[in-house]
């Protein structure tokens, strides 16, 4: 279908190209309409992943599959209303590249891979690459998101998000944390404080550093101030905000820096109580 005709515009809940639309940012000359294609709003188990349909929606995510993956659940309760949620999908915040989407953080702390299909066949790639630039990502124009492929938590997950107000709004900055206890790894994901969604990765192997090298990950204790500090001026660091309506750089570091710090503190004390 994308094949025969590629100027038309795929959609599923629609709700991102309603607000291109509705602002005469965008008018597709077409649109294919892709609910009622029932593979891609399923999900299920492929090898150590979930392979989790376009088409799911955000309250299914919270609903079904939120003891699985608490981080990306976290974020998908921030998206919009409840109306958005029960249309809005994270095949479509993939679609939409935007670098404040709230799926992008917890995919890419989890080291989710998207799933890309057209007629030439399928392909993979790590999250981390399928952003490639400001609402620009690496599918092809004869391409549609089949699903994205995430593990279920090997450890707690968090998700933070700052805004300009407490509901329905556009981060000014977001971050997610999933804590890998299997591979003794430290996952993040930084939203809206760069030109694509990214991941801090000086700040993981430092913080993941710390446990090692004191014993922390086999008998966990409250990690030092420092060590928490350094984090967060690592993940801060690692962004590359701009100045816009929502906010300035230097207000976006500082908060990343801030939600680093308490997101680890929030996952640590969970991973200690579940030692």
């Amino acid at each position: 279908m994308k094949a025969a005709h590629p100027e038309a515009l795929p959609i599923a809940g629609g709700t991102d190209v309603m607000v291109e639309i509705n602002f005469d940012r965008h008018r597709p000359e077409a649109v294919i309409d892709l609910t009622r294609i029932a593979e891609l709003s399923e999900w299920g188990q492929d090898g150590d992943h979930l392979r989790i349909g376009a088409g799911v929606t955000y309250t299914r995510l919270i609903q079904e599959l939120g003891e699985q993956l608490p981080g990306l659940a976290m974020a998908s309760r921030t998206v919009g209303s409840p109306q958005i949620r029960n249309r809005g999908t994270v095949g479509g915040n993939l679609g939409s590249a935007s670098p404040a989407g709230d799926a992008h953080p917890p995919l890419l702390a989890s080291e989710a891979i998207v799933e890309l299909s057209s007629v030439a066949g399928t392909r993979r790639l790590p999250a981390g690459d399928f952003y490639v630039g400001p609402k620009r990502s690496a599918m092809r124009k004869d391409e549609l998101i089949a699903a994205f492929l995430i593990e279920p938590k090997k450890g707690p997950q968090q998700f933070s998000k700052v805004g300009t107000r407490n509901a329905m709004v556009i981060a000014v900055c977001s971050f997610a944390l999933a804590i890998d206890r299997e591979r003794r790894q430290i996952g993040t994901g930084i939203g809206s404080a760069a030109p694509t969604p990214i991941t801090a990765g000086e700040a993981e192997r430092f913080l993941a550093g710390v446990l090692e090298e004191e014993g922390l990950w086999d008998k966990p204790a409250p990690v030092g101030d420092p060590a928490l500090k350094r984090f967060g001026e690592l993940v801060a660091a690692a962004a590359k905000p701009i100045d816009d309506i929502r906010g300035t750089a230097a207000y976006r570091r500082q908060a990343l820096a801030v939600m680093a710090r308490r997101s680890f503190v929030w996952a640590w004390n969970e991973y200690r109580g579940a030692a």
